[in-house]
């Protein structure tokens, strides 16, 4: 292993269990890792809030749990059950350290990689493929594993993309995780110029990339969101912005959408099918507004639709997002920035869902 003025300890943040925000914990004396062989140590940077952490820490993924997500983000669930509480349904090991997007710079390496890394600057593959006989085993960076709400993290160096941009860490921390998870969904729903994409949660970090990224292959792009930031989606480049709540097949007609891109779901959801035209795609990744929703199976069948779960994602979607970044054909969305120290009033702020893009943490430097 090469190792170049590691401290021995550092400043991080650690979740212990299922639970409210008391299950975050600020630690100055973690013991800065190690890598091992195929690893790298990563210097953070800047790492960027994501749904997926505070669905991790409130349990929302297990099927105890129905309601929306922002009922339990402060407290966690009662209901939630520890044994299938993470996204992948396995239990978690705690104490853990969150955070699923990292920008940083690799400041040593172990066995079998090149030392020449050292010194290169980094985005992490948020959800990294697992060599099983499951094409679709992934892990999570930041839930199988520990990720960057701390001064140093470490990844495996083929997770580790070297990235050349005048960006900063803020900004390149951005987007990993709800760039990747938005061209994922455009990817695996084969959205293609001239068609028409409806997104749902458009202000949010996942919602906001979806935008630039159907605008990216030329898509018609029809935004949901709330009042408030209908102008700002607009500027992102909807050609039409729609306020949440509204009834949407009031507005549009029957058949008038070639994709869904969901991240709601919620008691509107029945509202997207019909929408779709015949031989439709859906694809969806999330359901802040309630997992729960009542399909019409006549619906699927009769008007040819295809739905998309979009959880697993190939390598190919980060390797395109590398260099979408680096041609800059897609723009971070910064709405604030944070110390670590203050994750908390972080995860409060991206709770009220009161900003559009990204919130982004800075460790200690």
């Amino acid at each position: 292993m090469t190792i170049k003025q590691i401290p021995n300890q550092m400043t991080g943040v650690i979740l212990t269990g299922h639970g409210g925000l008391e299950k975050l914990q600020l630690r100055t004396d973690l013991p800065v890792p190690t890598p091992g062989t195929g690893e790298v140590l990563i210097k953070v940077g800047a790492s960027g809030v994501n749904n997926t952490d505070i669905n991790t820490r409130i349990g929302w993924y297990s099927k105890g749990v129905t309601g929306q997500t922002n009922a339990g983000a402060a407290d966690g669930f009662e209901t939630a059950n520890d044994n299938d509480a993470s996204w992948s349904g396995i239990p978690l090991g705690f104490p853990r350290i969150q955070g699923a997007d990292c920008c940083g710079e690799i400041v040593a390496v172990g066995e079998q990689v090149n030392p020449d890394r050292i010194g290169e600057r980094v985005l992490v593959r948020s959800m990294q493929s697992v060599p099983t006989e499951d094409e679709f085993s992934c892990i999570t960076f930041g839930s199988e594993c520990d990720g960057s709400f701390a001064q140093y993290t470490k990844a495996l160096a083929i997770e580790a993309f070297t990235i050349q941009s005048s960006m900063s860490d803020a900004e390149l921390a951005s987007f990993p995780c709800a760039y990747s998870t938005a061209e994922n969904m455009i990817d695996r729903a084969g959205v293609k110029a001239n068609e028409t994409v409806l997104i749902t949660g458009a202000s949010g970090g996942v919602g906001s990339a979806a935008i630039q990224l159907a605008k990216r292959r030329q898509a018609t792009v029809i935004a949901i969101c709330g009042a408030e930031k209908m102008e700002q989606v607009k500027a992102l480049g909807a050609d039409k912005v729609i306020q949440r709540g509204q009834s949407l097949t009031d507005i549009l007609a029957n058949d008038s959408v070639d994709v869904v891109i969901d991240l709601v779901a919620g008691d509107q959801w029945s509202e997207l099918l019909e929408l779709l035209r015949r031989g439709g795609r859906y694809a969806v990744a999330g359901a802040i507004a309630g997992p729960i929703v009542e399909l019409d199976v006549r619906t699927l069948y009769l008007k040819d639709l295809s739905f998309f779960g979009c959880t697993y994602q190939p390598r190919s979607v980060f390797e395109n997002l590398i260099r979408y970044i680096e041609r800059e054909e897609i723009k971070p969305l910064i709405a604030k920035t944070y110390p670590l120290q203050q994750i908390t009033a972080a995860q409060q702020d991206f709770m009220a869902k009161k900003f559009i893009g990204k919130l982004v943490l800075l460790p200690p430097r």
